[in-house]
């Protein structure tokens, strides 16, 4: 694996602080009207993706996962500014405005989705996986899904096919404990979601997901295992989300004292505990990152704000038509 170096600690506390403030900055802007329909957020989930990316060859390897999926293409490598145009709705996001929340989408940086059906992305993730074999590339495709996906028939079926052909995918179930609304504990008679895969004697295991160094190390040894030609690997990453479903989750089903419990072990503070620990940023470098991070949330707001919506022709234009279709006259 890559070193994780001093460089990397300071990467991660960036990218990870820009992300939560980006988010939160959609939450304020989702209360405003000025981001409509559902609103699925990452706070708290930050180290998986900040760890994934590292073990990543951001040149050929993608992702695609659910609907909670604004901040995996920034980190990827898509203008956070297009990113934020798209929740808006605006013609200079990632997909004109037509996708939203739940469908942004990247392919010039591999990121293949945002998907709206429960585990809909699990099959198309392993089809992705096919697709670079079959070509002869080394590329692995990651394929991430939520606890409450995992109860979806299309897993099973993914996985059977992935392990009889061999298919360089990992599997990464983000378990952030409840699903929509109702705990793991709740949805089936066994809590380790991880322990799925044996029945395909698929390599498994579970992560502990709220520090990017334990998912860089496991994500790593997976996308090894899939160049050499190994096959897949399913991945529980244990991990907690400090908002609700999506912002419209009253959360009930939890107490405030569990959030702010999980919150001692914020991925963003312990990243952070490290640089101050072993003294790799001042204070005042440290600020000047929060101040950066600010800036840049500001500037992706203002270039929302001022896009302009798309046209109404733009709806007919990205419908396909085959002018000689035969049985219409």
């Amino acid at each position: 694996m890559k070193k994780i170096t001093k460089q990397t600690y300071l990467d991660w506390y960036k990218d990870m602080l820009f992300w939560r403030k980006f988010e939160d900055k959609l939450a304020s802007v989702y209360i405003q009207q000025k981001v409509r329909g559902f609103l699925h957020l990452y706070n708290g989930q930050e180290a998986i993706l900040a760890g994934a990316l590292h073990a990543m060859d951001l040149s050929k390897d993608k992702m695609i996962t659910a609907y909670r999926n604004h901040v995996q293409p920034i980190g990827m490598g898509e203008d956070p500014k297009k990113v934020m145009a798209e929740l808006y709705g605006k013609a200079t996001g990632t997909s004109k405005g037509m996708g939203g929340s739940m469908h942004i989408f990247s392919k010039e940086f591999g990121f293949y989705g945002g998907h709206g059906i429960v585990g809909g992305q699990i099959p198309l993730g392993a089809g992705i996986a096919f697709g670079d074999k079959y070509k002869g590339s080394d590329a692995v495709t990651l394929t991430c899904f939520g606890d409450g996906a995992a109860r979806q028939g299309s897993l099973h079926e993914a996985f059977n096919m992935a392990m009889l052909w061999k298919l360089p995918v990992i599997f990464i179930v983000e378990n952030n404990g409840y699903a929509m609304g109702t705990s793991v504990e709740r949805t089936a008679n066994h809590t380790d979601i991880w322990k799925l895969g044996l029945g395909y004697e698929m390599p498994c295991g579970p992560v502990d997901a709220m520090n990017p160094i334990k998912v860089a190390e496991a994500v790593d040894e997976a996308i090894q295992r899939a160049r050499r030609g190994d096959g897949p690997t399913f991945l529980e990453m244990k991990t907690y989300r400090y908002r609700g479903h999506s912002m419209s989750d009253a959360q009930h089903y939890r107490t405030k004292d569990e959030v702010e419990e999980y919150k001692k072990i914020d991925p963003i503070t312990q990243i952070l505990d490290i640089i101050k620990e072993k003294e790799y940023a001042t204070a005042e470098e440290i600020a000047a990152i929060d101040k950066e991070v600010k800036d840049k949330v500001k500037e992706c707001e203002q270039f929302a704000e001022d896009s302009p919506y798309p046209e109404t022709q733009q709806m007919f234009d990205m419908v396909y038509e085959q002018e000689d279709y035969p049985f219409i006259k």
